[in-house]
């Protein structure tokens, strides 16, 4: 009896480590596949559908070039810190926002020039700008940071730390993300939970929840075992011989788990290709350069084959990088920002074709914002940022949040236009959780941190 509980107890913690490298990009992809591709659940598929799709910027967007004051007293302070990084006025004026709701004190602010593809989806309501978003603990202020008298998240300003706690709604040490624990609770919606946690790009732990694992795809669709999807040798015996050593019954239990594992890896890509691959091609068009594009064509595609693949609630990922920026970045942003654009504006066109534009949200999310004040050539690691939600459900043509006063050492700033957040990350993903469907009871499981905020529900969703 001891020694088969021992076993069993090895068993369980191989499985639960193996489940933590598929977040962590250690073992891929076929532990990422762990969830039960052919179990259909009780509450089958139903009638309406809803997606959430996170669109995170590595390497920390400037949130100062990427939301620019434009009134004129706002402008002259941010052209006065900013100096060279300053992006001219009168290249500004095609962008100028003019939200349903206008910010206090005669405020105004426009989108970066490169991302005028968006514009039109802000004038029609389907784009909201969330102001100076970031990791927080609880509600925090000036003082109260100064003084260093309530908790803070820990390592500001560490890349891979402050990537973590964007993704996780917690410290390093948590092994969930806040999209993998809504994943958890929605994916009873999904014939086949496999397809519940969809990451398009690395393995982010965001995706990772207790029982939704993500399945991970390249940008040209599911990932096929190289010696099942081809012959070897020019033989077809051998790709036959591997697939019976890989997915054979096994004696020993770790063999059992791994051919098992296998098994489902090799099922869950037979099945998307197969929805795929029944997909018409869209009308809209996406730019084929375009990295960000290509994974967000992909997410659409998997969109497109919902009923296929029985999936009601599902959550994406997808990414690009190069926003450190810590030199250059008056030159290499622009570009940025631009693909980011070009990639939303024929994502959010696509589930317009689809029909879907209601029961899909996009989210854009970063490690951090960056100082306000330049370095010469760029600027460095800071805290609080801009942040954008699209999708037909959105109450957008608006900004949600605080406007940050322009200044250094000001009212909003730890150190060199380092934002300190007035909305919590908490509460973005709150708000879209519930959206999802997660329950008022149940919201704190995905973010528990959320248990220290008053205001649960930021109010730019629609029911």
């Amino acid at each position: 009896m001891h020694i088969g509980k021992t076993t069993d107890l090895q068993r369980r913690e191989f499985l639960r480590r193996a489940m933590i490298m598929s977040g962590y990009g250690l073992a891929a992809p076929l532990v990422s596949t762990l969830g039960l591709v052919g179990a259909a659940s009780a509450a089958g598929t139903p009638t309406d559908y809803r997606a959430l799709v996170c669109v995170f910027l590595y390497g920390g967007n400037d949130y100062g070039n990427t939301l620019i004051p434009y009134d004129q007293p706002s402008y002259d302070a941010y052209s006065a810190i900013r100096l060279t990084l300053a992006t001219a006025r009168d290249q500004l004026a095609g962008t100028v926002l003019k939200p349903s709701v206008a910010l206090p004190n005669s405020r105004v602010m426009a989108l970066a020039p490169t991302l005028a593809p968006l514009m039109p989806i802000f004038n029609a309501g389907h784009l909201a700008v969330m102001l100076n978003v970031g990791n927080l603990v609880q509600p925090t202020t000036l003082a109260q940071y100064k003084a260093n008298t309530v908790p803070l998240p820990p390592r500001l300003f560490s890349h891979a730390d402050q990537q973590t706690e964007w993704q996780t709604s917690g410290p390093s040490s948590v092994i969930t993300g806040w999209g993998g624990r809504i994943a958890d609770l929605v994916m009873g919606a999904n014939t086949y939970p496999t397809f519940s946690s969809v990451n398009v790009t690395s393995n982010a732990v965001f995706m990772a929840g207790k029982k939704a694992n993500q399945y991970q795809m390249s940008s040209s669709g599911p990932v096929a075992i190289n010696g099942l999807s081809r012959t070897i040798y020019g033989s077809s015996s051998v790709p036959s011989a591997l697939r019976a050593l890989i997915t054979s019954p096994r004696n020993q239990w770790l063999e059992q788990d791994i051919n098992a594992i296998a098994s489902r890896s090799i099922d869950a890509q037979a099945t998307s290709s197969a929805a795929l691959a029944a997909v018409p091609p869209f009308a809209t068009p996406f730019d084929s350069t375009n990295s960000l594009a290509k994974q967000l064509q992909t997410v659409a595609r998997m969109i497109a084959a919902r009923k296929a693949l029985g999936a009601g609630r599902q959550v994406f990922f997808v990414s690009m990088g190069g926003f450190d920026l810590h030199d250059s970045l008056a030159a290499k942003q622009p570009g940025l920002l631009a693909g980011l654009a070009s990639a939303l504006s024929s994502f959010h066109d696509t589930t317009v074709e689809l029909g879907v534009a209601n029961q899909v949200t996009s989210f854009t999310a970063s490690d951090f914002g960056r100082t306000l004040s330049s370095n010469g050539d760029g600027a460095d690691h800071g805290w609080g940022s801009h942040h954008l939600v699209m999708g037909g459900a959105v109450n957008g043509g608006r900004f949600y949040g605080v406007a940050p006063d322009v200044s250094v050492n000001g009212p909003d700033d730890v150190g060199q236009g380092r934002l300190l957040p007035t909305t919590g990350v908490d509460q973005l993903a709150s708000t879209l959780g519930k959206w999802m469907g997660v329950s008022d009871t149940d919201i704190t499981t995905v973010v528990p941190q959320i248990s220290n905020y008053s205001t649960r529900n930021l109010g730019f969703m629609t029911a």
